[in-house]
C-alpha cells in the first residue's frame, strides 16, 4: 500500500496546523478482498477516532516505513488488534500482534475502484460504465465487517455440489 501524500513529518506538519486531514492511499495486496481489491484508491482521514470494524491505514510495526491496510477489530492492552479481511493472508495481528495507537496513521472513509478494462483509447459499452459507476465508490466501514463476519470463510465442495 503506497500512500499518496507524503511521509510522517508532513503528517505531523498537517495536525500541527490543522490543514489537509484528508488523502488517499492506494491498495497493492490481496489481504483486505473481497473489501479491497489491488489498484483501490482509499480516501482517508487523518487523526479520526477509529471504532472497531473501521479500515484504517497503519505503520508496520515491523517495518515502519511500510504503510499497511487492515481492519482495527477490536482494543487491546496497547492498542489494536487488526486484520485482513481475507482468511488466507496473515500478515496481520496474527503475526505480529497488537499495533500501538502511534502506528495508526488514518481510517479509511471511501473506496474508489479504478476503471479496469477500457484501456488507451479503448471504449466500454454504456452498461459497462454505468455498472463500474455504481461500484465505484463506495464508504468502507464497519458496516462491510458485520456482513462478512455474518458469512461463511469457506463453503466446502459438497455443499457447492448439493446447492445445484
Amino acid at each position: 500500500m503506497r500512500e499518496q501524500l507524503g511521509d510522517r513529518g508532513q503528517e505531523s506538519d498537517r495536525d500541527q496546523r490543522g490543514l489537509l486531514r484528508i488523502g488517499l492511499a492506494e491498495v497493492y495486496n490481496p489481504s483486505m478482498r473481497p473489501t479491497l481489491y489491488p489498484g483501490d484508491q482509499l480516501v482517508v482521514r487523518y487523526g479520526a477516532p477509529v471504532r472497531p470494524g473501521d479500515v484504517v491505514v497503519l505503520r508496520h510495526p515491523f517495518r515502519q516505513d511500510l504503510l499497511i491496510v487492515k481492519r482495527a477489530v477490536e482494543r487491546r492492552e496497547g492498542g489494536w488488534w487488526v486484520k485482513g479481511d481475507n482468511p488466507f493472508v496473515e500478515n496481520d495481528s496474527r503475526e505480529f500482534g497488537v499495533v500501538p495507537d502511534e502506528l495508526v496513521v488514518a481510517r479509511a472513509w471511501v473506496r474508489l475502484r479504478p476503471l479496469r478494462g477500457a484501456g488507451r483509447g479503448g471504449q466500454r459499452s454504456m452498461a459497462g460504465l454505468v455498472s463500474w459507476a455504481v461500484s465505484a465508490v463506495r464508504p468502507v466501514g464497519s458496516r462491510s465487517w458485520r456482513r462478512l463476519r455474518s458469512r461463511p470463510a469457506v463453503r466446502s465442495a459438497s455443499r457447492r455440489l448439493r446447492a445445484r
